[in-house]
């Protein structure tokens, strides 16, 4: 195995469990989660931070749903993460995988090694939720995925501006076999002219393409509070964005409310 094989066939990890994905177009679902390490974004409103940089350990779960966590460390080879995998994939309890993070995307060179072989294995259709802001690592797995969550990053909200690489990301995904949906994270301080410059931005690519504007779950931090929109401004949005784009809903995280992780 030369050097470069062995680098790219292992992952760093936060985490591998079973739980109900709380946002989205798959809320309420049963998923397999994969969370990746790292992220090269900095969002305001994150409320994964611990992700952002790559741990010497990472969790895997034993049992589905149990959280009976066992503690193994990073990075972690290909046929390993298999195993936990399968061994997650109990007859009939799970709807789909989900890559998570962190930015899954910054293991792109991993994953086209390991989505060939765990689709088959598991006969599970993958979700990939991802920060939308690398098209061309995209395209290196993007005919092993089954769907993608695309978040696009406000300015006013996140701290980060991606409108461009969000409109290549997007064009990729729609002109793909996967089905692509897009989130925005909204808080008291989003701009509405930054909402509106999203709307068109997918309604140029497709008006059926959904948006999921999700109400920021209050998070206090010592710079910059993000703090949930009032109720008069998310209804004003969601018919503002409706001008443009066919679907637009409104879904906080259900996972936080059902006190999962």
């Amino acid at each position: 195995m030369t050097s470069k094989t062995a680098l790219t066939s292992n992952a760093r990890l936060i985490e591998v469990f079973s739980a109900i994905q709380g946002e989205g177009l798959n809320v309420g679902t049963r998923q397999i989660f994969i969370r990746f390490a790292l992220c090269d974004l900095r969002c305001r409103f994150c409320d994964s931070a611990h992700t952002w940089v790559a741990p010497a350990n990472c969790q895997v779960e034993k049992t589905p749903g149990l959280r009976d966590f066992e503690i193994h460390s990073n990075p972690v080879p290909l046929p390993i993460l298999m195993e936990w995998v399968e061994r997650q994939n109990l007859p009939g309890l799970h709807d789909s995988i989900s890559l998570t993070g962190g930015e899954p995307l910054l293991h792109s060179t991993f994953l086209a090694q390991f989505l060939p072989e765990i689709r088959p294995a598991t006969d599970l259709p993958v979700y990939l939720e991802t920060g939308g802001h690398r098209p061309e690592q995209l395209a290196m797995i993007l005919p092993y995925l089954d769907s993608v969550g695309m978040d696009l990053k406000l300015p006013t909200t996140s701290g980060e501006s991606r409108w461009q690489e969000h409109a290549q990301f997007l064009q990729l995904c729609y002109k793909s076999v996967c089905e692509v949906f897009v989130k925005i994270i909204i808080s008291q301080n989003t701009d509405p002219t930054e909402l509106e410059r999203a709307a068109l931005l997918v309604a140029q690519v497709s008006p059926s393409i959904p948006i999921f504007l999700q109400p920021a779950t209050p998070l206090e931090s010592t710079n910059t509070p993000v703090l949930a929109p009032a109720p008069h401004q998310v209804l004003t949005w969601q018919a503002l964005m409706k001008r443009f784009v066919k679907q637009v809903r409104v879904v906080p995280q259900t996972h936080k409310m059902l006190n999962q992780l």
